[in-house]
């Protein structure tokens, strides 16, 4: 059976809106993408890293731990298995809610569906980047992925592919340096978004959210996250650490990207998926 994915946002994104009183917004919105997705023929990609032992943090964040609660046969002869878990909110795949870099920000559990899910596009600046560990997405990088592929159309998701995710789970090629603690951050190294090209998207095509394969959307030399604060204060969520987009197209594609959905938080654990064909 062929099921129009629009159909599927417009109801996630309607339950998202109903606190909010944003209906009918979010259903002309969904009324706009006419596309579909065939699920039973499309292709679903993993764009998350798992969370585990070698997870990368940043180097003053408290990292991932596992503990064992049990794992085995019970008394009563069946298998039982249970962890805790800790961790800082940014880490691993993960959602920057607006209020990270935003007083007025949006927290994590206020994010409104409809700006987690969507279409989606992917620029390639992996040449660039590969050049400059301390790159900058310009938005000549962005008119340039226009000229081939169409203007960016209002409310998708823009993922930034510059080809760090395969350096993960190495810390020192990664980050720029597996030191940890304050005197560590002074040393990272990876590409970012431009502070003009974070608002040529907000302003001019007035994205839904952006995501990037680097550990943060401001690069690594960053000392004043303008990036962050230019699209925390438009309320565009930020997904960082994304992988797997040498195995999503340029564009005709849709995301879903589901935070843990913590109350009064600035982000949180994503799993996030594309749908592709």
């Amino acid at each position: 059976m062929r099921a129009p994915f629009v159909v599927a946002v417009a109801v996630v994104a309607g339950l998202a809106g109903l606190g909010a009183g944003q209906l009918d917004e979010l259903g002309a919105t969904a009324r706009q993408d006419d596309s579909s997705v065939d699920l039973a023929e499309s292709k679903l990609v993993d764009l998350s890293h798992s969370f585990n032992s070698r997870t990368i943090y940043w180097p003053t964040a408290q990292k991932f731990k596992l503990t064992e609660v049990a794992d085995g046969e019970t008394e009563g002869g069946w298998h039982y298995s249970a962890y805790n878990f800790e961790g800082a909110e940014h880490g691993g795949t993960h959602l920057d809610a607006p209020i990270h870099f935003s007083a007025g920000g949006n927290t994590a559990d206020k994010v409104p569906l409809r700006k987690v899910v969507g279409p989606a596009v992917t620029v390639d600046v992996r040449a660039k980047a590969n050049a400059d560990a301390d790159y900058l997405v310009s938005v000549q990088d962005l008119e340039a992925f226009e000229a081939a592929n169409g203007q960016i159309a209002r409310d998708t998701i823009v993922l930034l592919r510059t080809g760090w995710s395969s350096r993960w789970p190495d810390a020192r090629r990664y980050l720029g340096t597996a030191e940890r603690g304050d005197a560590a951050v002074p040393k990272l190294h990876f590409p970012g978004l431009s502070v003009e090209a974070a608002e040529w998207l907000v302003k001019q095509r007035r994205i839904r959210a952006v995501g990037i394969d680097t550990a943060s959307i401001d690069r690594g030399q960053s000392t004043d996250f303008r990036a962050h604060r230019v699209l925390s204060a438009a309320q565009v969520p930020v997904f960082e650490n994304v992988t797997n987009l040498n195995r999503v197209p340029a564009e005709g594609f849709h995301v879903i990207a589901l935070p843990m959905k913590i109350e009064g938080g600035s982000g949180g654990p994503l799993r996030t998926i594309a749908i592709v064909g």
